[in-house]
């Protein structure tokens, strides 16, 4: 079990890094939204390229944030019978999703989603609107996204099945530490600093 424990230690360490960094990708959504709009009100000047960047930025936060989202425990959770039982009952109650929702799913669509991207790399599929962007990239994302969600949903099964034989810390304890909005603040402040915005 420590052997797993470690592994789903590194595994959150992946989607720790993967999450942070995709935060990034909404500040650039909404300077790119931002520029659209200027130019547009402005200039009378649109471009389906900045449109679509936004969807592709979109996309990117929303599939490689999914796994370090579930990490966090900060999905969408509907506890309205299983918040009234015990930890370790909800802990096995969270075993059977993942075993049984959780895996199959993201399996699937990880295996559904490689040949559709791998069919527009090879035919360098463009998006039908004029001055559109090339889709490949944006294919990616989808297996992508589901293998990060795979991998977390392993190292959440591990995690669960330790705190059950009393190995692993409460995966329900609620953190003592910064929100992830508290954290980009704190990013953001450092980074205004660091460029001399401070000064």
């Amino acid at each position: 079990m420590k052997a797993l424990l470690g592994l789903a230690a590194l595994i959150d360490k992946l989607n720790e890094f993967v999450g942070k960094s995709v935060i990034w990708l909404v500040l650039v959504a909404v300077l790119i939204s931002a520029i659209n709009a200027i130019a547009r009100k402005l200039f009378d000047v649109s471009s389906n390229a900045f449109l679509e960047m936004q969807w592709y930025l979109f996309s990117g936060v929303f599939l490689l944030g999914a796994a370090y989202t579930f990490q966090r425990n900060e999905h969408v959770r509907i506890d309205v019978v299983s918040g009234h039982f015990s930890h370790k009952t909800q802990a096995w109650i969270d075993v059977f999703g993942i075993l049984f929702f959780l895996m199959p799913m993201a399996v699937i669509i990880l295996i559904l989603s490689w040949p559709v991207f791998t069919l527009a790399y090879q035919t360098k599929e463009l998006s039908p609107n004029a001055g559109g962007l090339v889709l490949w990239p944006a294919r990616l994302l989808v297996p992508v996204g589901f293998a990060l969600l795979v991998l977390q949903g392993l190292a959440e099964l591990i995690k669960r099945l330790g705190f059950i034989v009393g190995m692993a810390p409460d995966p329900f304890a609620k953190p003592e530490g910064k929100t992830a909005e508290e954290e980009l603040a704190e990013a953001i402040r450092k980074e205004h600093a660091n460029n001399g915005g401070g000064a």
